[in-house]
């Protein structure tokens, strides 16, 4: 199960970058929380770049078989948030970024860098 979650992850940073999402964050929650193992949080400068980063991980995560069971956000392109069950993504453009600081938020949660095994 940890292989596939890392897996999923990875996915999705991948995807993320593909279309160039900056500050992207890993934030391993689980270790400080029950709502998830993982956050990742990315920026889009653009509600265009927004939904292309959005889109981009539901097509590669549904290709690979993990199911999407939240969306929100994704018609104003503000703050998209997918939830993955042990995995959240949170897209945001720059400003809601800033406000919402959800790096603050979850400072106690272990930030997490390097690659994840396929």
């Amino acid at each position: 199960m940890k292989q596939d979650l890392h897996r999923g992850v990875k996915l999705i940073v991948d995807a993320a970058e593909e279309k160039k999402a900056k500050d992207l964050t890993v934030l391993e929650i689980g270790k400080v929380s029950l709502v998830a193992d993982y956050f990742i949080i990315a920026t889009g400068m653009t509600k265009i770049q927004v939904h292309a980063i959005a889109d981009s991980i539901m097509e590669k995560l549904k290709e690979a078989g993990y199911a999407l069971l939240h969306k929100e956000g994704y018609e104003e392109g503000l703050w998209v948030l997918l939830d993955y069950g042990s995995v959240v993504v949170h897209i945001f453009q720059p400003e809601q970024r800033d406000f919402y600081n959800l790096e603050r938020l979850w400072a106690h949660a272990p930030k997490v860098s390097g690659d994840f095994p396929a």
